[in-house]
């Protein structure tokens, strides 16, 4: 499941989403995630779901690799849905037996954390789709720019954001080497209880630490020999402008924040 994680991978492109200023989508995506957490009732979130859909349609990223971001959370997606089934009593019942007790308002409950937690992954992970790690870096050091004031500096922690971001798909790719390659040795990874195969994976986990500090180490001396200081006397190739892709991005964020507004005064509840 691990190798299905795609989150801080690039895939490049000429889409509209990829054509807009990295600064206008990092605010995009922040103000999606709080509205979706504004959305009250099914109507709202639908509405912010077909949003998704648009925005995903526009990115010309291939459907599978989006769908593929959230097989990895499937585990917290099926526990989140089986707390709110089991703990929320609210509406008709339609299982009393025992100590279980499964409403509609605990089933309506849950279908609508799925659909809320699936879109925030989906929203977070067309970010990373659609944006190298360069323009994450230098999009997030401009919009956090009036914070210079800040020890250590934006730049700095803009540099390290990115650099974490961008290692998940190399240690994704290194674990499953690792795994590989203990496999070919005869290790069985994939038998025994949940302690058994905890003890498996350090042979796994030894090789993949060593290896993570091999490669900041390598980084960290690639970095000094181009003389990298840090922000200070830096220029950049690209300046970025907003362009009319990014006022129509804005106005499309807003035409969602009042349609979930309006949905939410007329339908108050979630079922």
């Amino acid at each position: 499941m691990i190798k299905d994680i795609t989150i801080g991978q690039f895939f490049p492109g000429d889409s509209v989403i990829h054509r807009m200023d990295p600064r206008m989508k990092l605010i995009l995506t922040i103000v999606y995630i709080v509205i979706i957490f504004l959305c009250k009732n099914f109507w709202a979130l639908g509405f912010m779901l077909l949003s998704l859909v648009i925005m995903c349609a526009l990115s010309g990223v291939p459907a599978k690799v989006i769908l593929k971001s959230i097989k990895p959370i499937a585990i917290i997606i099926t526990f989140t849905a089986i707390l709110n089934i089991f703990y929320v009593r609210t509406g008709e019942p339609l299982l009393d037996w025992h100590f279980i007790h499964i409403t509609t308002g605990g089933v309506f409950t849950a279908i609508f954390m799925i659909i809320r937690i699936c879109a925030l992954v989906v929203a977070s992970s067309l970010l990373t789709y659609t944006t190298s790690p360069t323009q994450i870096t230098d999009g997030i050091e401009r919009l956090f720019s009036p914070l210079k004031f800040m020890r250590g500096g934006v730049h700095t922690l803009a540099m390290m954001m990115t650099i974490a971001l961008r290692f998940i798909p190399t240690l994704i790719d290194e674990f499953e080497k690792i795994t590989n390659a203990q496999k070919a040795r005869g290790a069985d990874l994939e038998t025994g209880n949940l302690v058994e195969r905890a003890k498996a994976l350090i042979p796994v986990l030894v090789p993949l630490f060593i290896t993570s500090f091999r490669r900041a180490y390598e980084l960290a001396f690639a970095m000094e020999c181009r003389c990298y200081h840090g922000a200070e006397g830096r220029t950049r190739m690209k300046i970025m402008k907003y362009s009319k892709l990014d006022v129509f991005g804005f106005l499309f964020i807003l035409i969602a924040t009042g349609g979930v507004i309006a949905l939410n005064m007329f339908f108050r509840h979630v079922v």
